[in-house]
């Protein structure tokens, strides 16, 4: 199996030695995330907003790796304040309210205090056939046969 390793551009992958994602086989492993914006290396100071670049930046990687937020199956969140968790829900749901993939929350510190989140995802890859089911017009058309 082929072993792909993903890169966001963001310093701390060369000075830690870690990658982005690695794509292996079907699998992607995104490491954890923060939201930071890795074009300026900015972060903002609301929940919300560094939950949404989060996502934005695993979404980037993941597309690197062939894949998409759909395919997640397991997420990570690891926040300083799990009392801040609920914050951050309504984004959530924007990203994975039909995936609905497993999931936790940890309480732990970060390595920069304006980090408020973290999150890490693992996503199998599926044939993109297999993604959406089909449309109510084939559905139909299927039964009639």
């Amino acid at each position: 199996m082929r072993r792909i390793l993903i890169s966001s551009g963001s310093r701390f992958e060369a000075e830690i030695g870690y990658s982005r994602a690695v794509a292996q086989g079907d699998w992607v492993f995104v490491s954890g995330t923060t939201g930071f914006d890795y074009s300026t290396m900015a972060i903002s100071s609301s929940l919300e907003e560094q939950t949404e670049q989060c996502l934005k930046n695993i979404e980037s990687a993941l597309s690197k790796a062939g894949s998409s937020l759909r395919d997640v199956v397991r997420v990570v969140y690891v926040l300083p304040n799990g009392g801040d968790f609920p914050k951050c829900w309504s984004v959530l749901r924007k990203y994975f309210g039909e995936t609905r993939p497993a999931a936790m929350m940890i309480t732990a510190g970060l390595a920069d205090p304006r980090m408020q989140i973290e999150i890490e995802v693992t996503a199998l890859k599926l044939p993109r056939s297999r993604h959406r089911p089909p449309s109510r017009a084939k559905r139909k058309a299927k039964g009639r046969r």
